[in-house]
């Protein structure tokens, strides 16, 4: 999908539902919510209201049950705010995003290492 709509820290938690259980019910995800928010059951299904708004997620009716879906996969959205956040805080740089994780020593060298194997692998891939 070419646009993907921003999507609010609070519909985030809806959609990790929805992904780890695709169809499944309003009365399902508020249950699956109430150990980690606390939310309203009426707040829930708002939420789900705007997340059929932008077409994030679809619904199918079966009897008296609707059964809700995504239209968008769980990694088309992490690509989209990835891309969101380091245009945001980094201006569009990887690098420099890579760089303060770095400099702060949010990131172990373990994690380093990785990152350089992943990275020469995609040069691999590239070339």
């Amino acid at each position: 999908m070419d646009n993907i709509p921003k999507i609010s820290n609070a519909e985030w938690e809806v959609m990790k539902v929805i992904w780890n259980c695709p169809e499944i019910t309003s009365v399902n995800i508020i249950r699956e919510l109430k150990d980690r928010v606390e939310w309203k059951p009426s707040t829930i299904k708002s939420l789900i209201n705007r997340l059929l708004n932008k077409n994030v997620i679809g619904f199918k009716k079966l009897s008296n049950e609707y059964l809700y879906f995504s239209l968008i996969s769980e990694d088309e959205c992490i690509k989209e705010e990835s891309k969101s956040f380091i245009n945001k805080v980094f201006n569009g740089s990887v690098k420099s995003m890579l760089l303060n994780f770095v400099e702060s020593k949010e990131i172990s060298e373990t994690d380093i290492e990785e990152l350089k194997d992943i990275l020469k692998q995609s040069n691999k891939k590239k070339g």
